[in-house]
């Protein structure tokens, strides 16, 4: 199995195929993955789903992320490939109440029906179910092997636990010096970060910034070439990146070109796959834009960089979480430990309190200070109060509804009033997931960084 090429299937999306040397494998919390496959005919496929339904008029329609529109999209996908509807089986997995746990998650219960929506459009087809595993508290990983047809349910992160060697409590001493041996970020970044928090800055003198840094410039374009513009004319210059982005997309390009070099040396601590620690900041930062564009209520620029930075403090925690997994692991999903609390607990310290050590020391603006020590308590932010509750939203969503990339847990105890803060209720919970950005579920949501 190990052998195989794995197929990440995004939250939103689903794959359809005959026999094929791959492993699709959905990652889920409060998703719902369902996998059908017809071993006499090769052909088989999986669905990661959102929602039960569609529930908001301003979002755009993408009918495969609901279980009443989808189902019957994937469905067709296996027909039209040869699959016969009385040799299907199906497998179930996903819908949990991700922990911590409170009466308002029991209220929405978003997973619980989209399980049941998913149950009888199959039951109405007449599929036979072989397994379903749904519910719970804890995210899992549905697979689906293509060569063979094994279809598994397996709980996510557990595998790590045995190849750990066992736990390492770091020093104070040692996690300063852990600060301090990260490398400068760049000076161009930094003035980009700071001019986003004025009215007004010249667009001219900013560009000239950037042109200036050889390296940021070349990695600018050398993404632009690879990935956003392949299939159309060869980008030389900043300049023809300019006119092609726009200066906010080109802006964000440069930050999270730039964020990627940090969070690339981030190994196996907190993220369940690889890159999972950048996948989820930029998928954090593409809902925080869009968050902030909703509200009105904080310049779209600013909410996606403070998505971005949120996380910066893993960054240097990582390794001691690498060697302290077990323990980790256990505090969370078995003691059900505050995630703060556990790290506190095992490092004496907690991710946020290292972020805005390093935003201080790298002199970041007091908004991006402000979200990366409080995302996870949102009203203790003093200052910038509406821009932490807007991205502790964005990182609750893609902890809830595209799980797998990072350990992490948001609790939802206060939920409804940090709704309130950026004028949104609780009763519109499910609009507000269905209007993130299908680019922040992307297997690659730096290549949707331009269209969000």
């Amino acid at each position: 199995m190990n052998n195989l090429q794995k197929y990440h299937v995004a939250s939103g999306s689903y794959y359809v195929n005959r026999n094929t040397p791959r492993i699709l494998q959905a990652f889920l919390g409060t998703c719902v993955g369902v996998a059908l496959y017809d071993e006499e005919a090769g052909v088989g496929g999986l669905l990661h789903l959102l929602l039960p339904e569609p529930v908001s008029e301003g979002s755009s329609f993408q009918p495969e992320k609901y279980a009443s529109t989808g189902i019957p999209i994937f469905l067709r996908a296996l027909y039209d490939k040869g699959a016969s509807k009385n040799r299907l089986k199906a497998f179930i997995a996903g819908g949990a109440l991700v922990g911590p746990v409170v009466s308002r998650d029991l209220h929405l219960d978003i997973g619980g029906r989209t399980v049941e929506s998913v149950m009888c459009c199959l039951k109405e087809e007449k599929i036979q179910i072989t397994k379903s595993e749904t519910g719970g508290f804890f995210t899992c990983c549905l697979n689906l092997n293509m060569t063979n047809w094994q279809c598994s349910i397996e709980p996510l992160g557990l595998d790590k636990v045995p190849n750990a060697t066992g736990s390492c409590v770091p020093s104070v001493y040692e996690i300063q010096r852990a600060i301090e041996g990260i490398q400068p970020i760049p000076q161009v970044v930094l003035k980009i970060l700071r001019l986003m928090n004025q009215e007004d800055y010249d667009i001219k003198e900013l560009t000239e910034e950037i042109r200036q840094d050889q390296v940021i410039c070349a990695r600018t374009l050398k993404f632009c070439n690879s990935a956003v513009f392949a299939d159309k004319k060869k980008i030389d210059s900043l300049d023809h990146a300019l006119t092609f982005l726009g200066f906010k997309n080109l802006v964000k390009l440069v930050i999270s070109t730039a964020m990627d070099n940090f969070y690339g040396h981030t190994g196996s601590g907190y993220s369940l796959c690889k890159g999972g620690l950048y996948h989820h900041t930029v998928g954090t930062a593409i809902i925080s834009e869009k968050l902030a564009s909703l509200t009105a209520k904080v310049k779209p620029g600013l909410a996606y960089t403070a998505g971005l930075l949120h996380d910066i403090g893993k960054v240097v925690l990582d390794q001691y979480i690498a060697a302290a997994y077990p323990l980790f692991y256990r505090q969370l999903f078995e003691e059900e430990t505050n995630f703060l609390d556990a790290e506190i607990t095992i490092l004496g310290i907690d991710h946020t309190k290292v972020g805005r050590d390093l935003a201080l020391r790298w002199s970041l603006p007091d908004s991006l200070i402000d979200s990366i020590q409080h995302h996870h308590k949102p009203e203790n932010a003093v200052h910038h109060s509406t821009l932490t509750h807007i991205v502790y939203l964005a990182d609750l969503l893609m902890s809830r509804f595209h799980t797998g990339l990072e350990l992490d847990r948001l609790d939802t105890e206060t939920l409804s009033s940090r709704l309130r803060t950026i004028g949104f209720s609780i009763e519109k919970f499910c609009d507000i997931v269905d209007m993130i950005p299908s680019g922040a579920f992307k297997s690659e949501p730096q290549l949707e960084l331009t269209k969000c």
